[in-house]
């Protein structure tokens, strides 16, 4: 099965993977110690990873280390990027909205106070 970076970072379970080995080169066994999980979840988890590129296992003599390869966080950011863009051109032209709106209020009121002021 083909697998995507989308579908890695999907699992918090998985987020907390990445994290852990991207501060520190790791043996499996560690990694999983830091969970209250079963190994093989754990051995599930990191296969996820490595189909997806984001971490890459080492074999060490009997021992198994997994590295970071966070480039592939890349496509997220870039399609995170468009969104970003796409809503901050939608909250600027709200904004602007906002303003004249506000502004036609404050300029009717003030209208209004004065036509209140020649009634007396």
């Amino acid at each position: 099965m083909r697998r995507d970076v989308f579908q890695a970072i999907a699992d918090p379970t998985r987020r907390e993977i990445i994290n852990l080995i991207a501060h520190e080169r790791m043996n499996l066994n560690a990694v999983a110690d830091k969970f209250d999980i079963s190994r093989p979840a754990i051995s599930k988890h990191i296969k996820i990873l490595t189909e997806c590129g984001l971490i890459i296992i080492d074999q060490q003599g009997r021992d198994r280390y997994c590295e970071a390869h966070l480039e592939k966080l890349n496509e997220v950011s870039d399609w995170v990027a468009q969104y970003r863009e796409f809503w901050n051109n939608k909250l600027d032209t709200l904004e602007i909205y906002l303003a004249e709106i506000q502004g036609k209020a404050k300029t009717n009121a003030g209208s209004k106070k004065k036509k209140h002021r020649k009634k007396h």
